[in-house]
């Protein structure tokens, strides 16, 4: 089957095919080292850990690159809010970003260069700009001239008049051009800086990105990726001043993933109405957080909101349950082998085909659903060794992608059985006392851990999901 991806640059979903042979370079834009990680964070870094893995299956040797911005605003006015040296702050966030990840399933990159890391490499680029007429000095300050390239809006599709005539950007007698924007910057009073020809200061924000990518993934790489909100300007800016330095196409595929909305708004720190992972990774099994995110398309927005969650974890549980059936049964099944290994083959070229069109996770997940259901009743009809061991394998195919489901709980439910017990013996006592709201409350918050506890004529039962 042939892997189509949707490229930003072209507005068309076209065959992928890397710049040589199997090596694919894939570099995606990471976080500012501020503060904890919210639920946009985690749909980004989601997305593309599929995107990763889903290219090792087709045999690709992926080198994979996320970076770490720390010398921007936001974490600069919380190292002089703090009082602390600047890598001290990006040290701390830089180490829970990957508990909540790693919590999340996502699989470490190969490599995460951080911004202040990269100071010398990011002058040179500078110094190179200014020496091939790119870019120009004024009072300290470093800009990237735009009306020195011939190529503008490559990726957001903006043209340069269209840009100018409609500027809104207030007057710099510093800059050339309204849409210039700064590769150095004077220090402010306060802020950490470092020493340049220009002057004492710190980079522009683009200027990091194109820096570390293309030391680590070369002048030309494959895919680029990041959330839709990054197209412009940073995305574009890093396109002209990249092939500014190299002469080169830099980017050969860019994929961009949909917002995550709450209501009609970003999810976004400065709105301050974000959630962050630990938060809600208090009330939700990981596994069922992951399932939300790829449920669906990684280029449309998610509305995040507690009734779409609760359904994530229901519909886990649904296709967990079935696969935990098939784990059970075949420690009893009968030897022998049947036809259902063909549908299993099939549920799994299914699953390939929709990850193949621009990694439709949606459609991946539908048909994993599918599949389940044909198991389900497979096992009604009395299965075999053979093909439930075909079942479990097209599983195990789904979550070497998606990783949401779990293959072994041994003991789990051992382990928990004497906290549950206080739990069901609290909740027993606010039915008692007719507290049922304390009840259904206790209730919910097990469902959303992926435990069912349910009220039966022989008392409280209970199951992990």
């Amino acid at each position: 089957m042939t892997l189509r991806v949707h490229n930003t640059m072209t507005g068309q979903t076209e065959e992928f095919q890397p710049i040589s042979g199997s090596r694919v370079g894939m570099y995606v834009c990471g976080i500012n080292t501020y503060d904890d990680s919210h639920m946009g964070h985690a749909k980004s870094a989601v997305t593309f850990d599929v995107i990763r893995r889903h290219l090792v299956r087709k045999g690709y040797q992926v080198t994979y690159v996320i970076n770490f911005t720390d010398i921007e605003d936001h974490c600069i006015e919380r190292t002089i809010k703090l009082g602390i040296p600047l890598d001290q702050l990006t040290e701390k966030y830089i180490g829970e970003y990957h508990k909540d990840m790693g919590r999340l399933g996502v699989k470490r990159a190969d490599i995460y260069p951080v911004a202040s890391h990269h100071m010398k490499e990011i002058i040179g680029a500078i110094q190179k700009l200014i020496d091939k007429g790119f870019a120009y000095e004024s009072g300290g300050e470093v800009y990237f001239d735009v009306m020195a390239v011939a190529e503008f809006g490559k990726l957001s599709h903006r043209k340069k008049d269209e840009m100018l005539a409609g500027a809104r950007i207030a007057v710099d007698e510093r800059k050339r051009s309204p849409l210039d924007f700064v590769l150095w910057k004077n220090k402010k009073p306060g802020e950490p800086f470092w020493e340049s020809p220009w002057s004492e200061g710190r980079p522009g924000w683009h200027i990091e990105c194109s820096v570390m990518s293309m030391k680590y993934l070369g002048e030309s790489f494959e895919v680029h990726g990041g959330g839709s909100e990054l197209v412009f300007p940073h995305h574009e800016n890093e396109i002209m001043q990249s092939e500014a330095l190299s002469g080169k196409p830099f980017v050969k595929y860019w994929l961009h993933g949909g917002l995550m909305n709450v209501g009609s708004e970003k999810m976004s720190k400065s709105l301050n109405n974000f959630f962050t992972i630990k938060d809600v990774l208090k009330d939700y099994d990981p596994m069922v957080v992951r399932f939300f995110l790829l449920n669906t398309h990684y280029r449309k927005p998610i509305d995040f909101n507690q009734k779409a969650l609760a359904e994530a974890a229901q519909a886990l549980g649904r296709m967990q349950n079935t696969l935990d059936a098939a784990l059970a049964a075949l420690a009893t099944a009968p030897e022998g082998r049947d036809d259902f290994g063909k549908v299993a083959a099939e549920a799994v070229e299914k699953f390939d085909a929709a990850m193949d069109e621009d990694f439709n996770t949606r459609d991946a997940i539908a048909s994993a659903f599918e599949f389940s259901r044909e198991v389900n009743k497979y096992l009604e009809s009395g299965a075999t060794k053979g093909g439930l061991e075909e079942v479990i394998k097209a599983y195990r195919v789904f979550d070497e992608i998606l990783s949401i489901f779990k293959f072994e709980k041994v003991g789990q439910e051992h382990m928990l059985a004497p906290l549950m017990d206080i739990i069901i013996g609290i909740r027993q006592k606010a039915r008692a006392e007719k507290n049922f709201k304390l009840a259904d409350e206790i209730r919910d918050r097990l469902k959303a851990l992926s435990i069912v506890l349910e009220d039966s004529a022989d008392g409280p039962k209970w199951k992990v999901l």
